[in-house]
């Protein structure tokens, strides 16, 4: 089911739940559905940049993941819902689309695909299955405990800060530069909540190889040469986990890839892949 919006091409795909999730779709071709990570959606993040370079030879759906932008969300909360979410855009392509994802976006989409959820093929760049930074005494952090925290004192302000700082090793002052930027300090207010969405699809932050074993669509799994060594070597890991899946690495490029760096490693991926498009 879908409805149209205004001057861009947006419609509403409704979720197993219920729950409306708002999408953008531009260009022409093989449908492909990006799937963001997390503080991002259609107008803050790399999506709309991606989508550009691309729909000359694709047509790309992108959207805003439950609790962001125009997308609605109905608790409680869980990662399958976020499956139902994806399966409700890849259905309203009217085909089995390709899909690529970023970050936890990836894992996201790494999720769906070993839970069953239709996909012609998979491309991800860096899903975080890097484990817990530990705090000053050493043990673990506990970021769903201490996001939750955060916003159950109705410090929402702060979630983003504790996600960039003590989940991503971020320089402390980044947080407080962003916040200088009225409208970024109101979108990362708003969906606060959503991080720990993200950390619940990511927990424990551990590769699911057994999980991932089940994937069976064509997959590519890439990462940056200035990534962390961690995110590196879970690349590889999540390469090895899925059966024949491919792995790249992009010279020079770092968690905030570049889409003229994607371009060219997603449509060679994409344009080997037998066409398994159908219609629903």
């Amino acid at each position: 089911m879908t409805t149209d919006s205004t001057a861009r091409d947006v419609r509403h795909a409704v979720s197993a739940d219920g729950t409306r999730i708002a999408y953008e779709k531009v260009g022409s071709g093989p449908a492909l559905v990006l799937v963001d990570g997390a503080m991002c959606a259609r107008d803050f993040g790399p999506a709309r940049d991606i989508a550009a370079r691309l729909q000359d030879r694709y047509t790309v759906y992108f959207y805003d993941r439950r609790g962001r932008g125009e997308s609605g969300d109905t608790p409680p909360y869980s990662r399958e819902r976020e499956y139902e979410d994806l399966a409700a855009v890849l259905v309203a392509t009217g085909e089995t689309p390709l899909v690529m994802g970023q970050s936890s976006g990836a894992g996201l989409a790494l999720e769906a695909a070993a839970a069953g959820v239709p996909m012609r093929a998979l491309a991800t760049y860096e899903a975080p299955y890097v484990g817990l930074r530990a705090k000053k005494d050493g043990t673990p952090r506990n970021y769903l405990a201490e996001l939750e925290a955060l916003l159950a004192s109705g410090k929402r302000a702060q979630v983003s800060g504790y996600f960039l700082v003590k989940m991503v090793g971020a320089p402390w002052f980044v947080p407080y530069m962003m916040r200088m930027m009225p409208k970024v300090r109101r979108h990362l207010e708003a969906i606060a909540p959503t991080i720990v969405y993200d950390a619940k699809v990511m927990w424990p932050f551990e590769v699911p190889d057994a999980r991932f074993a089940a994937i069976s669509i064509p997959t590519l799994v890439l990462a940056g040469s200035k990534g962390a060594s961690e995110m590196l070597r879970a690349q590889e890991r999540i390469a090895a986990a899925i059966p024949g899946s491919a792995h790249a690495v992009l010279e020079g490029q770092t968690h905030q890839v570049s889409s003229a760096s994607l371009d060219p490693k997603l449509h060679s991926f994409f344009t080997s892949v037998p066409d398994a498009r159908r219609a629903r």
